[in-house]
């Protein structure tokens, strides 16, 4: 059966048809040392992607699955092929970039809605070079590849074709920058002409999320532009990394994980970016961006949060895309970046009782974010229903909301009328609307517990990097108080909002309470070593971490709010939860 397909990147290959109707995250949802899918919340968990033409509507999630897609292609455990029905970024950007700097590829396609669900009832697809730019579906194994079929390649090898460069741009393509800017703006054009921009536009700073070491690739990409003479073009702040730089040994991180994970930031520190190592960068006060300033940054969470709170403008730039603007001070004029990207595709009308939202304290916010990407996917969602709570919203409601959010959708941002700055411009008269109750809440925080039975051996905390208003609240909190033997409690901030925590005495008393607080890293990047091996669950206040937790350190997990942590902490065991 033949399906007419859009090559976004050319090649031959066949192989058993994977496909799921539900998207993907490549990171903390496919191991790069396994290929297999890993995300305990998507039908395809414990399926192996390797060798297999992997059919989805999109990814979603975190920016740095493009680098779990370099991760698996070096490891030779990637897809075949991949085919979405979607326009797709982050796995799409990996293949790109794996060509450019390490030649490594696979063929990349896109169908329409229609093609998409025929392929469900494909076993085989095969992408040979007679095919032309469609593929061809079967019920048995197709016959073995040409020996002259080409290798994957992009359809168009012009890369500046479409797309209007300035002087300055085409002089950093000729290397008047050096060599690594003209390969960072040659990965550029390639990111802008996937999406179909048609110039360049300026960006004032750059978060990099590509300094996550998900293993040798990392290094090697990092490597690569540093032997070219790297140096990043706007002031350029880093994510959290894969270790705390301080205390890594006493959380049990493996000696060769620490030395290549501090390879690796020391590799973009050496290109000129700062050593902040946190995934809110917007929680630092000299790197807050402005209303309509335009940024390029990665990570997700900080994506969203920029975008929707702070009203400033970037898109949700994949892994490497981030160094690539961080390198050229360029960032493509589309998506988020442009005023007709930030509108609006469906209205969710949010219908809740407030006697039910003050009882759920802040596990409310958390859990309509990860309800509220369920449904929108990649479209930008404009919430109403909240009107009344821009008196009561906190901006760590918003984080935990934006960072929940992100994990389930691919947008790049949200409006919520009556509470972020942008959603007076728009109204719901004539988008879809989508109602969400207190069932859709109660499905989600079943969906989010995985443990498997009351007891609690770990809090984790700070997913994203606590703010100083959480150390405040929880403080106030634990105040008086100690947890019990048997229970961890580890938070996760950056060394910036860490320091002003002391000051105001909150880490005294957290300490006293029995706290361990971890800076550098984040719960998304602590491997599994440093949890104490008779933990059978874990208990959070983060939406985002309940989704990744159980694929990435093997543990159960409680959700609920700031205040149910700290009785469980004290209690070793979950009781009377506010979210029930």
């Amino acid at each position: 059966m033949r399906i007419t397909a859009k090559a976004i990147v050319h090649g031959a290959a066949s192989g058993e048809v994977l496909y799921s109707s539900t998207p993907l995250s490549f990171w903390g949802g496919v191991g790069q040392d396994t290929g297999e899918i890993i995300d305990h919340h998507h039908p395809l968990f414990g399926e192996n992607i390797k060798d297999r033409v992997l059919v989805l509507p999109s990814t979603r999630g975190s920016c740095t699955g493009s680098l779990v897609m370099i991760e698996l292609l070096v490891n030779k455990l990637a897809p075949a092929a991949l085919v979405f029905r979607d326009a797709e970024e982050i796995a799409t950007t990996g293949v790109l970039v794996a060509q450019t700097l390490l030649s490594l590829s696979i063929p990349v396609y896109r169908v329409s809605a229609e093609q998409f669900n025929t392929l469900r009832s494909q076993k085989y697809i095969s992408t040979w070079s007679s095919h032309g730019p469609d593929l061809q579906g079967s019920q048995t194994p197709p016959p073995p590849q040409p020996e002259d079929s080409p290798p994957p390649q992009l359809p168009d090898p012009d890369i500046t074709n479409h797309i209007s460069l300035t002087p300055t741009d085409k002089a950093i393509l000729t290397g008047a920058n050096g060599t690594a800017a003209s390969l960072a703006m040659q990965i550029l054009l390639q990111y802008a002409n996937l999406q179909n921009a048609h110039q360049l536009t300026p960006v004032s700073r750059a978060h990099i999320d590509a300094c996550i070491y998900t293993g040798p690739a990392s290094n090697l990409v990092a490597q690569t532009f540093l032997k070219q003479g790297a140096r990043v073009a706007v002031p350029t702040t880093l994510n959290s990394i894969s270790i705390d730089q301080q205390r890594w040994r006493e959380l049990g991180v493996d000696e060769d994980l620490a030395r290549e994970a501090n390879r690796l930031a020391s590799s973009y520190i050496a290109m000129g970016a700062t050593n902040s190592f946190t995934c809110a960068p917007y929680l630092l006060g000299d790197s807050v961006p402005q209303t309509g300033e335009s940024i390029g940054w990665a990570e997700s969470n900080a994506v969203v949060f920029a975008n929707s709170v702070l009203g400033a403008r970037t898109q949700k730039y994949p892994d490497l895309i981030d160094v690539c603007i961080a390198l050229t001070g360029r960032a493509p004029l589309a998506g988020a970046q442009t005023a007709q990207g930030r509108v609006p595709a469906s209205c969710i009308e949010v219908d809740v009782r407030p006697e039910r939202v003050v009882a759920m304290e802040d596990a409310f916010w958390p859990l309509l974010g990860y309800a509220v990407g369920k449904v929108v996917g990649g479209g930008i969602p404009l919430i109403t229903g909240l009107e009344g709570m821009k008196s009561k919203v906190t901006m760590a409601d918003l984080k935990g909301f934006g960072a929940a959010f992100a994990t389930t959708a691919s947008a790049p941002m949200f409006h919520i009328a009556g509470v972020t700055p942008e959603a007076a411009q728009f109204y719901p008269a004539g988008l879809p609307r989508i109602r969400l109750t207190e069932t859709n809440l109660r499905a989600a925080l079943d969906g989010l517990t995985t443990a498997s039975d009351k007891t609690v051996g770990l809090i984790s905390l700070g997913n994203p990097h606590f703010s100083l208003e959480e150390f405040a609240r929880l403080s106030e909190l634990c105040d008086g108080k100690r947890k019990v033997s048997s229970v961890q409690m580890m938070i996760t901030t950056n060394r910036e909002v860490y320091g002003h925590a002391c000051t105001a005495g909150y880490t005294k008393i957290l300490e006293a309470f029995g706290a361990e607080i971890v800076t550098d890293t984040c719960w998304c990047m602590i491997s599994e070593s440093a949890i104490k091996a008779d933990v059978v669950n874990l208990m959070t206040n983060s939406a985002k971490y309940a989704h990744y937790a159980p694929g990435i350190v093997h543990r159960g997990v409680h959700f609920g709010s700031l205040k149910d942590c700290v009785t469980a902490a004290e209690m070793g065991r979950v009781e009377d939860l506010m979210v029930t």
